[in-house]
């Protein structure tokens, strides 16, 4: 699940990155406001939360709220600041914040927050997604796959093998290039070597072998790959 964090303070915004890294979130921080719309107007990003500052150089929290609600988009905020009047909170939660958190804050208080939001979202994740034959349990991080016997197998996942198949499993049947990949799975500017979608590809389908079943990630040769299920 990848997240879009908004904070311009070097201390804050590396401890939340920490702990959001810590729950399995794919987690892009950026330090002002037009870096932060740059990376919401790019088609590849899917981002499930965003985080925002109200006080940030340049694009304010605030007004990042603005843009995308007058645009329709309905992507889950959460306002940070220390702007803590009521008259402040009515002002974030009108622009469009769907919470807000008042600084000093703990963190376990934000990723209660950040759960709170992704229940109430359209987007929210079920405990398990099921396609074709697969199933994804995000309790245990494990895929299962329905053998042609009737038998129910499972297999436990690293956490990019499960951010993979996921990622495969939302978009079956459709061509998905290495590039689209590595901007899902992995943080904008990560050092990250020319092939490592590649060699996280080759993991997966290992893994997916050990269910017994055949792998249906298909390379497309010269563009990406494809999850091809019945």
């Amino acid at each position: 699940m990848r997240v879009l964090l908004l904070e311009d303070e070097p201390d804050l915004g590396g401890a939340i990155a920490r702990t959001l890294e810590r729950e399995k979130y794919v987690v892009d921080w950026v330090t002002d406001g037009t870096e932060a719309w740059c990376y919401l107007e790019n088609q590849w990003m899917e981002y499930a939360l965003a985080i925002f500052d109200w006080l940030v150089p340049r694009v304010s929290g605030l007004e990042l709220c603005q843009r995308l609600r007058l645009q329709g988009n309905s992507l889950p905020i959460l306002m940070l600041t220390a702007k803590d009047r009521m008259e402040d909170k009515v002002m974030g939660l009108d622009a469009g914040a769907d919470d807000y958190l008042v600084k000093p804050f703990g963190m376990a208080e934000l990723l209660a927050r950040l759960r709170a939001l992704q229940r109430r979202s359209p987007q929210f994740q079920p405990q398990q997604l099921t396609v074709g034959n697969l199933t994804l349990d995000y309790g245990s991080y494990s895929v299962s796959c329905q053998t042609e016997s009737g038998e129910e197998q499972a297999i436990a996942l690293t956490n990019k093998e499960f951010q993979l198949l996921e990622y495969l499993m939302k978009h079956p049947h459709q061509i998905l290039t290495s590039e689209q990949i590595r901007y899902q799975l992995w943080e904008v500017g990560s050092d990250t070597i020319s092939n490592v979608v590649a060699a996280q590809m080759r993991l997966l389908r290992r893994k997916l072998a050990e269910l017994g079943s055949e792998c249906p990630i298909e390379t497309v040769h010269g563009i990406g790959y494809r999850l091809k299920l019945p």
